[in-house]
């Protein structure tokens, strides 16, 4: 019975690979930072982390986790209502909810369990999802547990119109637009990422919030790619944004900036949270957050309330990393946030260039189909607190370097 599902899935690889669009993994021998060790020995300087803030292997929340796990144990083996609750569990969704300014906050193994859970139990037949076109996989396969009605409108467009995509020929609304249609919904929930996680752009917070409270609907926000460092304060794009009191529902994750492990969160209204308590199916049938994974999240969130000076090293890094770019010729996607997508629109160029820059000991990735639209190919760079200045220009000079050798840049 395997032998022809095995034939089909060879010949698929194959397509994947003449397409330049197959993914390698590339194995690392270190802690994730700054600085790592790939499988052959050699030492590159990693510049596509959500380590954000350069607290993936942080001492203090090392120890942290260790301390949780001591006290704690490995394990649970179990689900939060049986027998699965520790105290710290219920320590960290109060550490959380106060960091991202909501009322309580619901623990999960993943923000892909997070975004899974929220949608289906608060949205009936009669009730309407309206999705930006660009919202993450995790956006996308929790709309799809749900039977609410969907309307997507195009990227970040706020407007009350509907025009036809050049390209595709397909009918494309703007938010607005899709708002009016959807009036006779019973409740209504605008769904959008905080940072959209290929592009780094981010979302119009206030516009969609005004355009919310005009049409009596709610605001949900992934902000996986915002905790711990955007916003004065490093809360979230609801602070970069200035809605604080605005959005309902902030989903987010704690294996990028928070630490880099893993766990996601709602943070929500109180009766939201509560709700989902009871019906929130990967909250009732997953194992609970690790003891470990607790601990050194609420020493991570313990140390982004004591200063701002990471986000603040990460802002710096930003700034100088972009600038440098821009000015060395490539073609940037403008932005403040630390992705920083260097588009090449080709393929094979992707990945070639973040294979010949691993050479120059700069570690990189290349995005194409169907991470990223086809046609739009790019590597996309993260920067992190961790880099230094000096790590930052080396990065530069290695993609002058590596660009020119490959026609990317002409001068």
């Amino acid at each position: 019975m395997y032998g022809r599902i095995r034939e089909e899935l060879a010949a698929k690889l194959e397509s994947i690979r003449n397409d330049g669009l197959y993914k390698h993994e590339r194995v690392i021998v270190t802690p994730q930072g700054a600085a790592i060790r790939v499988a052959d020995g050699k030492e590159v300087l990693n510049f596509c982390a959500n380590n954000y803030l350069g607290l993936a292997n942080d001492e203090r929340i090392r120890k942290a986790a260790i301390r949780a796990m001591e006290a704690y144990g490995y394990g649970l083996s179990s689900v939060r209502f049986i027998c699965g609750t520790q105290s710290q569990h219920k320590d960290l969704e109060r550490a959380v909810a106060d960091f991202l300014g909501m009322e309580d906050a619901i623990l999960f193994s993943s923000c892909f369990d997070a975004n899974g859970a929220v949608f289906e139990p608060l949205l009936d037949e009669d009730c309407a999802i309206i999705t930006d076109s660009l919202n993450h996989a995790s956006i996308i396969d929790g709309v799809r547990l749900c039977k609410a009605q969907r309307w997507i409108y195009k990227h970040a467009d706020m407007r009350d119109v509907e025009e036809v995509d050049p390209e595709t020929g397909k009918a494309l609304k703007g938010l607005e637009r899709c708002l009016k249609e959807s009036q006779h919904c019973r409740i209504r929930m605008i769904a959008t990422d905080g940072v959209f996680s290929m592009d780094g752009d981010i979302a119009d917070l206030q516009a969609i919030c005004d355009l919310a409270e005009k049409y009596d609907a709610l605001v949900m926000v992934d902000d996986s790619h915002a905790t711990g460092f955007m916003g004065a304060h490093g809360r979230g794009t609801w602070e970069h944004c200035g809605v604080a009191g605005r959005v309902d529902i902030i989903t987010t994750t704690f294996g990028k900036a928070l630490g880099g492990a893993s766990g996601g969160v709602i943070a929500s209204r109180r009766e939201i949270v509560e709700y989902l308590r009871q019906k929130a199916r990967p909250y009732l049938f997953s194992n609970t957050l690790a003891p470990s994974i607790v601990g050194g999240t609420l020493q991570a969130l313990a140390l982004l309330n004591e200063s701002t000076e990471l986000r603040d090293r990460l802002e710096s890094n930003t700034i100088r990393f972009r600038r440098a770019m821009t000015a060395a010729g490539f073609d940037i996607r403008p932005g403040v946030h630390p992705i920083c997508p260097v588009m090449l629109y080709d393929e094979k160029l992707a990945h070639l260039m973040a294979d010949r820059l691993l050479e120059e000991g700069i570690y990189v990735i290349g995005f194409s189909f169907p991470v990223v639209p086809r046609g739009k190919a790019r590597i996309r760079v993260q920067i992190s607190a961790a880099h230094t200045e000096e790590q930052i220009d080396r990065a530069v000079a290695a993609f002058t370097k590596v660009g020119r050798e490959l026609g990317v840049l002409h001068s």
